[in-house]
């Protein structure tokens, strides 16, 4: 069973491809793109491989497999994925009502067998969008997905969801860890890109959670970099 997968999700401009810079031995980690080769943010050291079609994403996990020096598994992102399948599978497709269904059992089995068999850890980007529950009368802030899979929703396959936000330094001034830097530029510009771990407030309507006590309410904000994710896991799961 792998504990270690992650949904990393918010705005467009949040810091997501970003966070994955910090990541330590870049060399081990398998790069998917799925967003029409769109460049990373920054300079990599990273496998990077070009999907073209969502089916190779299950081909380029099984091939982690094989090897061993690869550590991590990014897919950047999985809106866009859904959206490839969509346009791939679905809109082409002569029987619209099979291929939906077709559309929903692709993610399942892609999680439930594939990335939860993997012996690596795997890192899942996703765009969020404010949608209103007619139910509750509120505005929820979650990741937009089609067909059979938006009643339990994509964060409903994962332990661990964190958000990425744009906060003013004055907003993190409460939030004080070993996690959380604030950089001389940040410092002229006022704001810091950050995960979001933990609830907070103005943040319930969001769908960010990971297991009891794995961040503390200090941690609630920490820098974006998912090498600090990668060690929490570590820590928590393995407890060293």
């Amino acid at each position: 069973m792998n504990n270690n997968i992650v949904l990393i999700c918010g705005p467009s401009s949040t810091g997501k491809s970003a966070s994955l810079r910090g990541l330590n031995n870049p060399e081990g980690g398998m790069y998917l793109n799925t967003e029409a080769n769109k460049w990373l943010p920054f300079k990599s050291k990273f496998k990077e491989y070009n999907i073209t079609d969502p089916l190779q994403i299950i081909e380029a996990i099984n091939h982690a497999e094989t090897l061993p020096d690869i550590h991590t598994i990014m897919i950047d992102s999985l809106t866009f994925m859904m959206d490839q399948y969509e346009s791939t599978y679905v809109l082409n497709s002569v029987n619209t009502m099979q291929a939906w269904g077709e559309f929903a059992q692709f993610f399942k089995v892609l999680m439930q067998k594939h990335v939860a068999g993997s012996s690596k850890n795997v890192f899942f980007t996703a765009h969020t969008s404010h949608t209103l529950n007619e139910g509750e009368m509120v505005m929820e802030t979650k990741v937009p997905v089609k067909g059979a899979l938006k009643n339990n929703g994509i964060e409903a396959y994962f332990g661990v969801v964190i958000g990425t936000k744009r906060v003013s330094l004055k907003d993190l001034a409460s939030y004080q860890s070993p996690y959380l830097n604030i950089t001389e530029e940040e410092e002229m510009l006022g704001f810091k890109h950050v995960f979001q771990t933990r609830l907070t407030k103005g943040t319930i309507n969001e769908r960010i959670r990971a297991p009891m006590g794995m961040f503390s309410v200090q941690e609630t904000f920490i820098d974006n970099n998912i090498q600090f994710l990668n060690e929490r896991l570590e820590e928590y799961y393995k407890g060293e």
